[in-house]
């Protein structure tokens, strides 16, 4: 990261120094450093001549005449404090002290210092060069002119500035949380596979990679930490709590690609495993079940007032080659338990998911009843989840898997949790960024820039919650936290004031 944030700076045109503990590091990163540019400039990705970048390894007391210091040393809390009381008496008065933390509080850094106000969080994300967010994050004692100044030399140097307060995990770190953990808790419920979890949050959630593929690629010793960090530093909230399964692969020293072994096995060598290599992987394929013939037809619910049938499962069985039959509400058991559902052949419902396992509503619709998982856009989502109920026949399994493989998608069955897959890994994203908004961590437009940025999310989670309904994503998490009970998915009182007042988010 230190490295990556040099030749930010150098290719802005800055004169930019390099210090490191370790002899000789801070040359082989120049070295390393200059050859990245040439290749980025023989690829015509850079118009600048690699020589002329002011670059200089030195030992810490050069640093005396610096404008600004930025620190992406060990994420230790002790370290980074001893070095920036060094740092003060070595720089000038008007000198910012930069911390490249991703966890970490500025206000703790600060401690002790001092001028505590010239320090100040400057979260780049890996590859620095690459990737176009900043986070800003203020101490409590970190002087507004001195965020304006890490603010203004960010954007000068074309990154994207989202401002935080120095809470754990800031902006990005604190709301990715859910899409590694919902992932681990599904895997350790024995719910699905990784190979198919990846699959669906990628080709039904719109995610670039699956949390297990990305773990594998950060590191677990790296990711597992920052979640215990993030843990430890709310009380051991639930919401946050680290997986036993993650903690056994770091115990394993099974971290990932660097090691040739995590959640997935890899080849290739060191090098190409640290890169990230497509080609020094080895990922195990999706399972999806053998191709299945489609029902003859699928009755939707008609709405009242309305010929139209309204199930929101309509546009992904628009795809289909069903014929679709418009009919009167259900009778029976199933009238009024909800809108929307969708009865096949076999007398089998089929219903999106609420957060509610589709044993639950077959025993309150006395039917067999398969639950579908949320997509997020039904015109472009190449996979689907589904999760029928205990004791559903098989051949109502087989008409729900013909029907949506009809559609052009690829089917996972997976086991009967609330949720599913896609439904409660955004659900609690939603959460977790309106519980931010709440405490005034970052404004609505940053908190969604930045996860975008941050981590290349296909949405904004506000956004999302907007465009699934506050009061939808609220009952998806009360239906959640009813059923386990263990405070993990309760819902950020934000969201239950919005819902309450008929307000989207920001209220």
């Amino acid at each position: 990261m230190g490295a990556g944030i040099a030749q930010v700076a150098a290719v802005a045109g800055h004169r930019v120094l390099l210090t490191d503990t370790v002899p000789g590091a801070a040359e082989q990163a120049i070295g390393q450093l200059r050859d990245r540019v040439k290749s980025q400039v023989a690829k015509g990705r850079l118009s600048i001549d690699p020589d002329t970048l002011d670059l200089a390894a030195v030992d810490l007391p050069a640093l005396a005449d610096c404008d600004v210091v930025i620190e992406a040393i060990v994420e230790d809390l002790a370290v980074k404090r001893e070095l920036f009381a060094q740092l003060e008496r070595i720089v000038g008065v008007d000198c910012v002290l930069a911390s490249n933390s991703s966890s970490l509080s500025p206000t703790a850094m600060a401690a002790g210092l001092a001028h505590p106000g010239r320090l100040v969080g400057l979260h780049f994300f890996n590859p620095a060069p690459a990737m176009k967010l900043v986070e800003v994050i203020s101490g409590l004692g970190t002087a507004p002119e001195i965020a304006e100044r890490a603010a203004d030399l960010a954007a000068a140097w074309g990154k994207t500035v989202v401002r935080s307060a120095a809470t754990p995990g800031f902006i990005v770190n604190r709301i990715a949380r859910p899409f590694y953990a919902e992932s681990w808790r599904l895997y350790e419920e024995h719910a699905s596979v990784p190979e198919n979890i990846d699959a669906v949050l990628t080709g039904a959630g719109g995610f670039r990679m699956g949390p297990f593929a990305v773990m594998d690629l950060i590191g677990h010793d790296v990711n597992e930490a920052v979640t215990r960090s993030i843990w430890a530093a709310f009380g051991h909230d639930p919401r946050f709590t680290q997986s036993l399964a993650q903690r056994a692969l770091v115990e394993a020293g099974w971290l990932g690609r660097k090691t040739g072994r995590g959640v997935y096995s890899y080849t290739g060598n060191l090098a190409d495993r640290g890169s990230g290599s497509s080609a020094a992987s080895r990922v195990t394929p999706p399972a999806a079940p053998a191709p299945a013939s489609p029902p003859p037809r699928a009755v939707v619910e008609r709405a009242l007032g309305s010929p139209q049938g309204n199930s929101p499962l309509r546009p992904l069985i628009d795809r289909s080659d069903v014929a679709i039959v418009t009919g009167d509400r259900l009778t029976g058991a199933a009238a009024g338990l909800r809108r929307g559902l969708v009865e096949l052949p076999s007398g089998a419902l089929l219903a999106e998911c609420e957060g509610v396992t589709a044993t639950a509503l077959s025993a309150a619709t006395e039917r067999p009843v398969i639950v579908v998982d949320r997509v997020l856009d039904p015109a472009t989502a190449t996979a689907i989840a589904l999760a029928p109920s205990d004791g559903c026949p098989a051949v109502a399994l087989a008409e729900a898997t013909g029907l949506f493989q009809s559609a052009n998608l690829a089917v996972f069955v997976v086991g009967d949790v609330p949720g599913l897959i896609v439904t409660r890994t955004v659900a609690m994203l939603a959460n977790l960024a309106a519980d931010a908004l709440a405490c005034h961590v970052a404004s609505a437009d940053d908190i969604d820039t930045a996860m975008r940025l941050g981590v290349g999310y296909p949405f904004g989670p506000l956004a999302l919650a907007g465009q699934w309904g506050v009061r939808t994503v609220l009952t998806i998490l009360d239906n959640l936290e009813n059923w386990y009970r263990d405070g993990h998915y309760r819902p950020s009182p934000l969201l239950r004031r919005a819902a309450l007042s008929g307000q989207s988010l920001p209220v």
